[in-house]
């Protein structure tokens, strides 16, 4: 308890020495820094990074929403934009040069070297939308068995995790997916996935679709390959 109140203390004082608000500058001159301090912390992060962080940085006046829709005018003509996801922000290169970087490093717009089978993708995109979902409803979905192989290498990956445990007989554990699938696919929140019953409506997707590999735009990135469609493996 002692170590965390010297801790505390630790940090009052260095908040105390770190100038937010910079009442000395002009307002536009302010701005200009708070922009900058944002950008900085945002490029140096390995995560996304929340607006609690980036609340630290800035004066209690600024709104860090107008603050991050001017850097992203600022980099509309450059080759990457900071994007919202998994909650924070997090600077991403455009899609439209993903082929460059393959070219260059063998790897997508932001890949992080996994290796998914088709059929992997095809139940992780089925946990997504059915969240949360056992290993037996899942299998039931696809009128085979999803074998535990399978799941693991999902979770593996980090891209699935356990959530609670059905209120079915036997109560078994449930799958959602986690922040690192957010991030693999650029998704702020669950809500940025495509509406699953409107694209039904319009005829873009169907069961029958998912089960023979026509899955969405987005679920086809990030290293799948396009083989290997048995779900059972």
């Amino acid at each position: 308890m002692a170590e965390a109140a010297r801790k505390r203390r630790g940090r009052a004082d260095e908040d105390a020495l770190f100038d937010r608000e910079l009442d000395h500058l002009p307002p536009e001159a302010r701005w200009r820094e708070w922009m900058n301090r944002v950008e900085a912390t945002i490029f140096a992060a390995n995560e996304p990074v929340g607006r609690e962080t980036l609340a630290r940085i800035v004066g209690k006046s600024c709104s860090i929403d107008l603050l991050i829709d001017d850097i992203r005018e600022e980099l509309r003509g450059r080759p990457y934009d900071l994007v919202s996801v998994a909650g924070g922000w997090k600077h991403l290169t455009r899609p439209a040069y993903a082929d460059a970087i393959r070219g260059a490093f063998g790897t997508a717009v932001g890949g992080s070297g996994r290796d998914l089978t088709q059929s992997e993708s095809l139940v992780l995109m089925c946990i997504a939308y059915f969240q949360p979902i056992t290993r037996g409803e899942l299998s039931s979905f696809f009128g085979k068995e999803v074998s535990r192989d399978l799941i693991g290498h999902l979770r593996g990956a980090k891209l699935i995790a356990s959530g609670p445990r059905s209120p079915t007989p036997g109560a078994p554990y449930t799958y959602v997916t986690t922040k690192e699938f957010l991030l693999e696919f650029g998704l702020d929140t669950l809500r940025d996935l495509p509406d699953f019953e409107a694209l039904e409506d319009a005829g873009l997707l169907s069961k029958e679709q998912l089960l023979a590999g026509d899955i969405l735009p987005g679920f086809s990135d990030s290293g799948i390959r396009d083989d290997d469609v048995a779900i059972d493996e």
